[in-house]
């Protein structure tokens, strides 16, 4: 017998395989383009989520309390986590009054993943299965990386990017099973680009976001394709959580309104957008970075002020979004 394999395909085979691939994946690349730009003129068809169960943790407040208002207004059974029972009180009354089928809130620290788990069993039974999950919660410690006590650094990865897994490990079975679903991570700029004086901020941001896209990933490799992700990337909201924060150029990266963020948000779920970055000038502040000689690179970090970002920074007494 031969020592060549019997499973070595022919080097003219080898060679139209190769051809035929390179082939589809130009014109496939050429489709998608042309699709792409089609979209910039034509609205994207929305997907209908009446009915839908809809759960956001960190819903007491801010970006929270305003996604449950907006998830609300489509007809949805509204869920909301938080640790501020009276925070949840008044959004769950927002929820109601623009239009939710139901409502229902719980208390539940998201850094604890036995809490998380508990919790969502208790959902599980009382409201059903989980078919939106928008991963919200984040805090902030707003302080230098040697400045900052071990036992913060741990909180701020614990919320910002480990309740992902949690909540992602307690809601995604039923949705395989039904292949049926939308995960929503609010993640960060920071989390595609670093910031001075933001080492666990950002550290926790970068992981939510590759730990979402991987995830969507898997989904597609197994053929869960009626599962669909959204990473939202936004700059500094006026939320309260950055107060003091001041942005060099307003005009190009402006503080951003929470309202119109939120609106954006569900927008972006409706319409299935797999990424969406605030304002639109990070995307290309993003693509640069990844292109630019390192030097220009920090030269450009220097001029948008990414070097002094926190220098003025307060945030808020809770620093809990």
């Amino acid at each position: 017998m031969s020592s060549k394999r019997l499973s070595e395909k022919p080097v003219p085979q080898l060679t139209m395989n190769f051809f035929l691939e390179t082939l589809r994946v130009i014109l496939l690349s050429i489709w998608y383009n042309v699709e792409a730009f089609l979209h910039c003129f034509l609205p994207k068809k929305r997907k209908n989520i009446s009915g839908e169960v809809v759960l956001i943790t960190g819903a007491g407040s801010g970006i929270g309390r305003l996604m449950a208002q907006e998830f609300a207004s489509h007809s949805t059974t509204v869920v909301l986590w938080d640790i501020n029972q009276e925070g949840m009180k008044e959004t769950a009354r927002l929820a109601k009054s623009n239009g939710a089928l139901r409502v229902h809130y719980y208390i539940c620290d998201c850094s604890d993943k036995n809490e998380v788990y508990r919790v969502a069993d208790q959902v599980k039974r009382e409201v059903g299965d989980v078919s939106i999950l928008v991963n919200n919660a984040g805090i902030v410690t707003g302080k230098k990386f040697m400045d900052a006590p071990d036992s913060l650094i741990e909180k701020t990865m614990e919320v910002n990017v480990m309740a992902h897994f949690w909540t992602y490990k307690a809601f995604l079975p039923a949705m395989m099973a039904n292949n049926h679903g939308h995960l929503v991570s609010i993640a960060s700029s920071a989390g595609l680009i670093s910031i001075n004086g933001l080492a666990d901020y950002c550290a926790s941001k970068f992981a939510a976001v590759g730990f979402a896209e991987s995830v969507g990933l898997e989904l597609l490799a197994s053929g869960k394709d009626g599962i669909k992700t959204t990473i939202v990337c936004p700059y500094f909201i006026n939320t309260g959580m950055f107060d003091g924060c001041q942005t060099k150029w307003p005009r190009l990266l402006p503080i951003l309104d929470p309202r119109q963020v939120a609106k954006k948000i569900v927008h972006a779920v409706l319409t299935e957008q797999v990424s969406l970055l605030m304002p639109k000038s990070m995307y290309i502040i993003a693509a640069l970075k990844n292109v630019l000689p390192v030097k220009q690179g920090l030269l450009l970090g220097h001029y948008l002020g990414a070097f002094n970002l926190m220098d003025s920074f307060q945030g808020r007494n809770r620093k809990k979004d």
